[in-house]
């Protein structure tokens, strides 16, 4: 299947996506910071990159900003996986040029399907999740 890197700071959160992408299929490697993102996407050239917003040293919209302005890796499907699900959240992580979302806790549903729908298009398609309305019903910030 494909190389997926997780970029997030909690090792629960790290092991939880870590054990349901293994569970269909995909490789996955893990980074804990931003910093260690931008030097694991140079080393292992992944698919598609699930980054949580709110890391140490380099937050999630300053990793997406380096990988978009890199053109090499611009064209990389990157995937916010954040706490960050209040009303407004979404659009506003979408328009920083994520191409998809999933608020914390992430379920296996949501996961799958912004897989299938960002691995079988090559990344495009940001338009037409920014009405789906995936997993934002409002929940309370939750901590990362």
């Amino acid at each position: 299947m494909s190389n997926i890197l997780i970029a997030e700071d909690n090792a629960v959160n790290r092991e939880l996506l870590r054990e349901l992408l293994e569970m269909r299929g995909h490789t996955v490697t893990e980074a804990c910071d931003g910093e260690e993102a931008l030097r694991m996407i140079e080393q292992t050239q992944p698919d598609l990159l699930l980054l949580d917003i709110g890391m140490p040293l380099l937050d999630g919209f300053g990793v997406v900003q380096q990988i978009r302005e890199n053109p090499r890796f611009g064209s990389l499907p990157v995937v916010a996986v954040t706490a960050y699900a209040m009303q407004g959240d979404r659009e506003k992580i979408l328009s920083s040029k994520f191409d998809g979302y999933l608020s914390k806790p992430v379920n296996a549903r949501s996961l799958g399907e912004e897989l299938d729908r960002l691995l079988s298009t090559g990344g495009t398609g940001v338009s037409e999740n920014l009405t789906s309305g995936s997993q934002t019903s409002g929940k309370a910030r939750a901590s990362h």
